[in-house]
């Protein structure tokens, strides 16, 4: 069968990782030095160089110091699955298409998933910027003593959903989201919406003055006492856009982020079964992917040069 796996070619992937990680020629890992002198080959990966520092003396590689050193699947295998990745391609997809067991495959993606989420670059949002929130369920996968106690069953036996907004003890955690209009996305996962809990990732994230829109709900009441502009719409009134200053574009509104959730929801959809622990990674390898915006080849570069960093 032929598979992504076989038509990578090895020597191109650590060309591809020397060209990206050292651009202005190779660097000690250590003390940064550009006296460097190469050491031959790794044994078991003939493309793999090696080198010796002359101010230090570290010894290292192409991969040293890399969330790729020290592992048994090929450089390329690892590429290949950060590729599919970003396709948002599902772990048993994954397995199939690099004939790799399922259980390697999750542990691979795992890794690289939470590595970008946590090198993903810091964001800043200003200018106009909308505030929603969407809830997704997340029980707690593997851990069956942390299983909350459910409520009552329907006729068809599904468990009937609880009323009022979805908080982390009842296995459907609120997300989130703050997009500037044209820019980029931050998204959160939180153990309920009160002022308290959003009140120190606005200000974290979004410069002071910026003009914020919002729906009703009671949460945001205060963002112009914490230095923001505010205007809202009020979906339980059937208003879902407004033209406040009567140039016929109707401006106020929250259409961006809830676009938004819908790209969420399509990304999150392959992955069943995502636990509590596990979604905030999920979140930032998709606010990631989303920030890039760029897809196939672009995002792959993009994904590699983060994790090069």
């Amino acid at each position: 069968m032929l598979t992504l796996s076989k038509l990578i070619d090895e020597d191109k992937c650590y060309e591809t990782i020397r060209t990206m990680r050292w651009p202005d020629g190779v660097c000690c890992t250590d003390c940064g030095a550009k006296n460097i002198t190469k050491r031959g080959k790794h044994a078991t990966y003939s493309a793999r160089q090696r080198y010796i520092c002359g101010e230090c003396g570290r010894h290292f590689d192409d991969l040293t110091d890399t969330i790729f050193a020290g592992r048994h699947q090929p450089l390329k295998t690892w590429i290949a699955c950060l590729y599919l990745m970003g396709l948002n391609v599902s772990n048993q997809q994954i397995a199939d298409e690099l004939s790799l067991h399922k259980d390697d495959v999750h542990q691979m993606t795992s890794e690289l998933r939470q590595a970008v989420a946590d090198k993903r670059p810091e964001v800043q949002l200003s200018g106009t910027v909308e505030f929603d929130e969407v809830y997704v369920t997340a029980g707690h996968k593997g851990q069956p003593e942390q299983v909350k106690k459910k409520g009552a069953r329907d006729a068809d036996g599904k468990l009937k959903g609880l009323r009022g907004r979805g908080t982390l003890e009842t296995e459907k955690p609120p997300i989130f989201g703050m997009i500037q209009r044209g820019g980029e996305v931050v998204i959160k996962m939180l153990a309920n919406v009160q002022q308290q809990t959003i009140k120190p990732i606005i200000q974290s994230m979004v410069k002071p003055g910026t003009l914020i829109y919002t729906d009703e709900y009671d949460i945001y009441a205060r963002l112009e006492t914490w230095g923001y502009a505010h205007k809202s719409v009020c979906h339980s009134a059937g208003e879902y856009a407004r033209d406040d200053d009567g140039d016929g574009f109707c401006e106020v509104h929250v259409n961006t982020m809830e676009g938004f959730w819908s790209l969420l929801r399509s990304w999150l959809r392959p992955h069943r079964g995502i636990s509590q622990e596990k979604l905030p990674i999920y979140l930032g390898f998709f606010e990631f992917v989303h920030n890039a915006r760029k897809r196939g080849k672009a995002l792959l570069g993009s994904l590699l040069s983060t994790l090069l960093v």
